[in-house]
C-alpha cells in the first residue's frame, strides 16, 4: 500500500521510483555503518572501519545492499554467514522477530575469527522480509596471540575462541550467559563489550529504517525494487563482460612462506572468457596449508568478487553481479579450508588472489586493470601490561603504495583493495597505547617503475614507552615483490626490523614472527612495499621522474637504474 492507502502497481517499477527505493535501502545500509563507527570501543572498526552492514534475501542469503563505508570483502562472504543462519534457523525451527544471531566461525560463512558477525531477521507481517547482518573486527577473541594474528597456527584452536551461530538475542532478550563467554574469552572485554552493544543498535536502527520504508511504499513494491536491483546488476556485468575479447589466461604468484614451513605457496588462475560469462580457475593452486593462510571457499569467492569490482567500479554492489560468474575453486586447497584448519591470516591470501586476477585481466582488458598493490596489510601487534596490571593490546594494520593504472600513478601510502578502511591515524595510536611514533613517513624508491610508476610504501618506526612486551607480526611480500602489468616493474619487498640489547634483527621467516620480547626504548621498524608499475618505464614522462626526484619519493641513483634517466 502506498502512505495514502492506495494499493500499489508493482508489476512494472518506473525508474525514478527504483532510483528513489535503491537510495532509500543503500541510506539504511550506510546509516547503520555510521551508527557502529560512531559507537564502537576499538579503533580498528571507529577510526579504521573495518566492518560492514547491509541487507540480505530471505531464502539465499544474497546480498541485496551494502553500505558504501564497509568493507568490499564482506559483500560476497556475508551472503554465505547469512544463509548459515537461515539454514541453522530452519533446522531448530525457532525463530523469533527480535533474535539476533552472532558467531565467528569462518568456514561456511567468514573471513577470521576477528571478524564477530550478527544476523537478524527482519519480520513484515509475521513472515521474514529480509535479514540485517553486521560484522566488525574485534580487538581480541582469545587464541595464542593478542589480537588473534597468530603466524604459527596450525589449527583454528590456537587463533581464537571459535563460536558457531548463536542467538545473543532471543526474541528482544540479551542472553547474558553468550555474552560472559564472549567476554570471558577476550583479552580487551570492555572493548568487546563496546563494539557488541554498537553492532545491536546498528541492527536497532536497520529495524527502524525498514519499517518506515515499507510503511511508506509497501514490503511488495520494495521486494519488487530488490528484485529488478539485481537482474539490473546482472545485466549491466553481462553486458561488461561480452565487451572483453574471448580467450584463456593466465597468471601465477607466491605467498612468502605459511608461518610454519619456510616454501613458497602457489597461487594460480585461468581466467576464460566465452560470451557473456567469465569463469575464474585457481586450479594448480597450492593444497591445504599447515599455517594460518588458508581460506574457506566463501571468502574465495568474495575476493574474486572485489577484484571484479575494481576492474568494472561502476557495478552495483548485490548478488546479481555475480550470477554470470564461474568459480572452480579446488577442494582440499588452500582456498578452500574447513574446520579446523587456521584462516587468521586470510586478508594475505586474498591479496594475492585478486593479484593474480589483476595479471591475468591485464591481458583480456589493459585499459582497466591496476599493477599490483604492496599485497600485505602487515598485522603488527604489541602486547604487555601497564605499571599497574593492566593488560593492553595494540593491534593495527599498516599502508604502502597502490598499483599504478592507466588513469596515472598509484596512491602513495594506501590501503589494501580488499577494503574501503583507512588506516588508524598516528595520533589515536599513541593515545590509547604506551608507544611512540619515531618515524612515520614514506619509503624512497618502493615503488614499482613504470609510465604509470605505482604507489610510495611507507617506514613506520615504534619505540616501546612501557617496561616490556611482545612483538608478533604477520605480513607478506617478504620475498615475492608486487608485479606491474603491460611492462611496469616490480615494487620493493616488504622489511621487518626489531632491536634488542646487540642492535637490529630480522625475522628468520622474513615477514612473519612471534613473541618478540621488548624492552623500554627498544623499537621495531616496517618499511612496507609500494605498487607495481603500469606500462613501459621507457615511456614516463621526464618531468613526472624529476618531479618525484624532487618530492623524494625517488633517489637520483633509482631513476638512472629504473628509467635510465639523469638530470639535464
Amino acid at each position: 500500500m502506498h502512505a495514502s492507502g492506495r494499493p500499489r502497481d508493482v508489476s512494472a517499477i518506473d525508474p525514478v521510483t527504483l532510483a528513489v527505493l535503491a537510495g532509500r535501502m543503500e541510506q539504511i545500509a550506510d546509516e547503520m555503518d555510521a551508527t557502529l563507527f560512531r559507537s564502537a570501543f576499538n579503533p580498528i572498526i571507529a577510526e579504521a572501519h573495518d566492518a560492514s552492514h547491509g541487507l540480505y534475501d530471505p531464502l539465499s542469503g544474497a546480498t541485496l545492499v551494502q553500505g558504501k563505508s564497509g568493507l568490499p570483502i564482506f559483500v560476497g562472504v556475508m551472503a554465505f554467514a547469512v544463509k548459515s543462519v537461515i539454514d541453522k534457523a530452519a533446522r531448530d525451527g525457532d525463530l523469533e522477530d527480535g533474535d539476533v544471531y552472532i558467531f565467528n566461525e569462518a568456514y561456511a560463512g567468514g573471513t577470521h575469527f576477528s571478524d564477530m558477525r550478527l544476523v537478524r531477521p527482519y519480520f513484515r507481517d509475521g513472515r521474514v522480509f529480509c535479514y540485517l547482518a553486521s560484522v566488525g573486527h574485534w580487538h581480541d577473541v582469545g587464541g595464542n596471540v593478542p589480537g588473534n594474528y597468530n603466524p604459527v597456527a596450525t589449527e583454528a584452536f590456537q587463533e581464537a575462541v571459535v563460536i558457531p551461530p548463536v542467538k545473543v538475542m532471543r526474541a528482544g532478550k540479551l542472553n547474558r550467559d553468550i555474552v560472559d563467554i564472549l567476554l570471558m574469552n577476550s583479552r580487551q572485554p570492555n572493548s568487546a563489550f563496546g563494539d557488541l552493544n554498537g553492532q545491536l543498535n546498528a541492527l536497532d536502527l536497520g529495524v527502524k529504517r525498514l519499517d518506515a520504508l515499507l510503511d511508506e511504499y509497501g514490503p511488495d513494491l520494495v521486494k519488487a525494487a530488490l528484485d529488478a536491483l539485481g537482474d539490473r546488476a546482472e545485466t549491466l556485468m553481462r553486458a561488461a563482460i561480452s565487451g572483453l575479447p574471448d580467450g584463456s589466461w593466465q597468471a601465477e604468484d607466491f605467498l612468502d612462506n605459511d608461518g610454519i614451513s619456510d616454501e613458497p605457496l602457489p597461487i594460480r588462475l585461468t581466467l576464460t572468457i566465452r560470451g557473456d560469462r567469465l569463469t575464474l580457475d585457481f586450479t594448480g593452486s597450492a593444497g591445504p596449508a599447515q599455517g594460518p593462510i588458508n581460506i574457506s571457499r566463501s571468502t574465495s569467492i568474495a575476493c574474486c568478487y572485489v577484484a571484479i569490482k575494481h576492474i568494472f567500479p561502476d557495478l552495483p554492489a548485490n548478488a546479481g553481479v555475480m550470477r554470470p560468474i564461474d568459480f572452480v575453486i579446488p577442494d582440499k586447497s588452500l582456498l578452500s579450508a574447513e574446520f579446523p584448519k587456521p584462516v587468521g591470516g586470510y586478508t594475505e591470501t586474498i591479496l594475492r588472489m585478486i593479484d593474480v586476477i589483476f595479471a591475468a585481466f591485464a591481458n583480456a582488458a589493459p585499459d582497466r586493470v591496476n599493477g599490483n598493490a604492496y599485497g600485505t596489510i602487515n598485522a603488527l601487534s604489541l602486547a604487555g601490561h601497564r605499571a599497574d596490571g593492566r593488560r593492553w593490546v595494540m593491534f593495527s594494520f599498516y599502508g604502502g603504495g597502490l598499483g599504478g593504472s592507466p588513469a596515472g600513478d598509484g596512491l602513495n601510502h594506501g590501503n589494501a583493495p580488499i577494503s574501503t578502511a583507512t588506516i588508524p591515524p598516528v595520533e589515536i595510536l599513541e593515545a590509547a597505547y604506551p608507544v611512540m611514533f619515531t618515524e612515520w613517513a614514506l619509503r624512497p624508491d618502493s615503488a614499482g617503475a613504470g609510465q604509470a610508476r605505482g604507489g610510495v610504501g611507507a617506514v613506520y618506526e615504534i619505540e616501546l614507552l612501557e617496561q616490556d612486551a611482545q612483538v608478533f607480526l604477520f605480513g607478506e611480500r617478504g620475498k615475492f615483490a608486487p608485479k606491474g602489468v603491460v611492462g611496469g616493474g616490480e615494487a620493493a619487498l616488504n622489511r621487518f626490523h626489531y632491536q634488542q640489547d646487540d642492535g637490529w634483527h630480522e625475522p628468520e621467516k622474513v615477514s612473519k614472527t612471534i613473541g618478540v620480547k621488548l624492552v623500554r626504548g627498544q623499537r621495531v621498524r616496517l618499511e612496507t612495499p609500494g605498487g607495481g608499475g603500469y606500462g613501459d618505464p621507457a615511456k614516463r614522462d621526464p618531468q613526472a621522474i624529476a618531479r618525484d626526484i624532487r618530492l623524494g619519493y625517488l633517489t637520483p641513483e633509482a631513476a638512472a637504474r629504473d628509467y635510465g634517466y639523469t638530470p639535464e
